[in-house]
């Protein structure tokens, strides 16, 4: 039935002037936690609601938008809203859009037996195929969006998130055995190439190879910036999620094997030690608390978000993209707003990189 155009036009209007995200109702799980419930849990009614919000939120060219509470009950006038604003917005890979949603569409599908949610998550595959650089990086959005969001983008685990949901389906992990030959392969290859593109993306300094920037130039490979506060510098937290990927894969070549040593080396020698991050009363602050660093000969380790190429120095920063060197020199709202420091990388050391070492050095 062809659609009056007083009702399209209706539509369209109540689309700019209704804002989705504030009308929705409290979901029983939120959309934040939609990937850590127990595997029963995604045959249930409430997963599969979940999963058919997500059928309206995804875009036509299938991706979805980020920051938005995908698990709240939607009224049927909400419904309107997002079918007419599915050639709307912007799609993305930032804070684990779009891989996460295809994720929860096969679990559900899997552990519900229902092919509904099947097409749906093959053209969010499609979608994140044809996201690709020729050389094997994502762009933080697509499509482009002028800016920034054209680098390479580790920012936020946004191209690992991508490459492990591609690699998963590449080895026909369940839930994605569902997924054809022809794509399978492509998921395959697209995994491959962005292996090479984050071994070309990993900075060297002098003849040491160390980490990786949160991002990088799409041409050059270059570590670049982003937001004001996110200059060029050696990443201590994303650098983890990049070591993991490069660790699991199954037969790690030489370089990748001296990818993993360079980046384990330079998280061990850039440890800091003797300090802990409190949150301390502070009437000033408008949440009452103070994100203040403390000496504590006892602590474990911590690591900076950022460190300066060359010199291995912690960088904080505030919006005028100064950079200071204590986290106390910068301004209330980035100092309690940002993790500047973490503990990221110390599983890593720990457990993770002394079984693989052991296991590789068997292997050669």
């Amino acid at each position: 039935m062809r659609t009056s155009l007083p009702t399209v036009i209706a539509v369209a209007i109540l689309a700019l002037f209704t804002p989705v995200r504030a009308m929705s109702q409290t979901a029983t799980v939120p959309w934040s936690q939609c990937l850590r419930q127990p595997d029963a849990w995604y045959g249930s009614v409430e997963a599969v609601r979940i999963a058919d919000n997500l059928l309206l939120y995804q875009h036509d060219n299938g991706g979805w938008e980020k920051n938005i509470d995908m698990a709240s009950v939607l009224t049927d006038r909400q419904k309107a809203v997002l079918l007419a604003q599915k050639k709307a917005g912007e799609t993305t890979i930032d804070n684990g859009a779009t891989f996460s949603q295809m994720t929860f569409l096969a679990r559900v599908s899997d552990t519900a037996k229902t092919e509904r949610y099947q097409k749906p998550f093959l053209m969010g595959l499609d979608y994140l195929l044809a996201a690709q650089y020729d050389n094997g990086g994502w762009p933080q959005f697509f499509p482009l969006r002028k800016g920034y969001y054209t680098h390479i983008t580790f920012n936020d685990n946004a191209m690992i998130g991508v490459m492990t949901l591609l690699r998963d389906i590449a080895r026909k992990k369940v839930p994605y055995a569902f997924v054809d030959e022809t794509r399978r392969a492509r998921a395959e290859k697209a995994a491959a190439s962005g292996t090479a593109c984050i071994l070309k993306c990993q900075v060297k300094v002098g003849d040491k190879l160390t980490v990786w920037c949160a991002q990088h130039n799409e041409s050059t490979f270059l570590p670049a910036s982003a937001r004001a506060y996110e200059l060029v510098s050696l990443s201590g937290s994303e650098s983890v999620g990049i070591t993991q990927f490069l660790m699991e894969i199954e037969r790690p070549s030489p370089e990748v094997i001296r990818a993993v040593q360079g980046a384990v080396a330079w998280f061990d020698a850039v440890k800091l030690t003797g300090i802990r991050v409190e949150r301390k009363p502070d009437s000033k602050g408008p949440k009452g608390l103070n994100r203040v660093v403390v000496n504590d000969p006892t602590a474990p380790p911590l690591w900076a978000r950022f460190y300066e190429i060359g010199t291995n120095r912690p960088m904080f920063c505030d919006r005028d993209g100064m950079v200071k060197r204590q986290l106390s020199e910068i301004g209330y709202e980035r100092r309690n707003g940002y993790a500047w420091l973490g503990d990221w990388p110390h599983r890593l050391l720990e457990t993770e990189y002394p079984a693989w070492r052991t296991k590789w050095s068997a292997a050669q």
